[in-house]
């Protein structure tokens, strides 16, 4: 995915702690970057964050996330963080998450999210005000995810 292809960018700068022995960020630290960034996604749409949803008995729980690198960030890079929504289903959603220093893409993930019933831990239909306001920021509209039947979480 181009650099382009984002509306949405956090900007991080790799503290000293973050770095390994081989004086790059550690694997791990990179999911905490895509959730940093991607909380900050949300907090920009102005949707009902983490603990609104939970006062509604629904939440948005993780159900996958994947990573791959291509190029390692290092102590003191200050990273700009890509987030966007690449598709929505009746329950799920998916978001491709890359990081970039300066213009060297160095890694891609993706994280789905399932919207699901607190109290069952079953998936429900994601708001259709979700849906319009999260497409309305997107530079590519999210495509359709498939609609299998509504997923169980165990977040």
């Amino acid at each position: 995915m181009a650099r382009s292809d984002f509306s949405f960018f956090h900007s991080l700068r790799v503290r000293w702690a973050e770095v390994d022995m081989q004086a790059i960020v550690f694997n791990g630290h990179y999911l905490t970057y895509f959730d940093v960034a991607f909380t900050e996604y949300w907090r920009a749409t102005g949707l009902p964050n983490a603990v609104e949803q939970a006062a509604d008995g629904k939440e948005m729980f993780a159900r996958k996330a994947t990573i791959e690198y291509m190029a390692p960030a290092r102590f003191d890079d200050v990273l700009d963080i890509g987030v966007r929504c690449s598709g929505i289903g009746r329950s799920s959603i998916r978001f491709a998450v890359e990081i970039f220093l300066g213009e060297q893409h160095l890694i891609s993930g993706e994280l789905s999210y399932v919207y699901a019933d607190t109290s069952v831990r079953k998936g429900v239909a994601l708001p259709e005000r979700w849906r319009e306001i999260i497409s309305g920021l997107e530079i590519t509209r999210p495509e359709s995810l498939s609609s299998a039947a509504s997923p169980a979480v165990n977040g």
